[in-house]
């Protein structure tokens, strides 16, 4: 009984304390049954380039975000829930060795940890605790994910008109097929339901053909499904597309910082000798 107290109240002090490190633009973390199970710092592939992220991976959610003043505190917090993540184990990549692919419903994206054995850590435990979550609550993996973004410099000319940028020509991303386009050849907007079910973002031209084709299909089918004769509003079309909308939302520069070792909060001290376990177990103790 008193191991489990024990056990309850570190918890808790260590999730508040990650609480705090964001500041109070930061959502609260704690709740009744989450644990935090591991913490590290992972170089996440962003558009211009590697950059250093902190990673907190709880029994039902992964939070990560920008570090700041030396890891003390930290930035533009993102909170994943497991049931909504996707793991592809990748080979090392030119800018970046011991990587993988992390995919969610709004974004998906490249991840680094500073070893192969860290590698293998943060992938196994994601995995597991994912696994645990799903069958805790019956609940059903996503489905739907986001495209990886092409990287800046992978393209020195638009991959849709082959114009070249310049300073003033300048690089965007389609939001649907993820590629390296200019602004003429991404001027329209589209509604991604997986990714914002309300806000038209960037798509390329042919994109934009191919999901008004698939919005008219979509409607069409509705329209027949509504010809029994039964009265009814018109819905909002989640599909529906625009052709002028919001600027990019995409991610700024932050400095870069070492990379630190990662620290698990687990119980199988085993091949991954390079850590530092800290708890004995996902859940606490009976």
């Amino acid at each position: 009984m008193m191991d489990q107290l024990a056990f309850t109240q570190e918890n808790r002090e260590r999730i508040q304390a990650v609480e705090t490190s964001f500041g109070p633009p930061g959502k609260p973390l704690f709740q009744p049954g989450r644990v935090l199970i591991g913490e590290g710092r992972l170089m996440k592939l962003s558009r211009r380039r590697p950059q250093p992220k902190v990673f907190f991976l709880f029994n039902d959610i992964l939070v990560y975000g920008s570090i700041i003043l030396h890891g003390r505190w930290h930035k533009n917090q993102q909170i994943i829930h497991l049931e909504d993540i996707q793991l592809e184990d990748l080979e090392d990549g030119v800018r970046m060795s011991n990587q993988w692919l992390i995919r969610t419903p709004r974004k998906s994206f490249y991840v680094a940890a500073a070893s192969t054995e860290e590698k293998r850590a943060w992938i196994e435990h994601i995995e597991d605790c994912r696994s645990r979550w799903l069958q805790s609550g019956g609940r059903q993996p996503g489905s739907n994910f986001a495209v990886t973004w092409i990287p800046d410099r992978a393209s020195a000319i638009c991959m849709r008109c082959s114009d070249r940028f310049t300073m003033t020509q300048r690089r965007h991303h389609c939001r649907h097929c993820g590629f390296v386009v200019c602004g003429s050849c991404s001027k329209h907007r589209a509604v991604i339901g997986h990714i914002d079910p309300k806000k038209p973002l960037r798509v390329c031209g042919l994109c934009h053909s191919s999901l008004t084709k698939e919005a008219e299909t979509q409607e069409r089918s509705r329209r027949r499904g509504n010809s029994d004769g039964k009265n009814g509003s018109d819905e909002d079309d989640s599909g529906a597309l625009e052709v002028e909308g919001s600027s990019d939302d995409e991610e700024g520069e932050e400095p870069m910082e070492d990379h630190a070792p990662n620290r698990w909060l687990a119980s199988d001290i085993d091949s991954w000798s390079p850590y530092v376990y800290l708890k004995p177990e996902h859940e606490s103790p009976h």
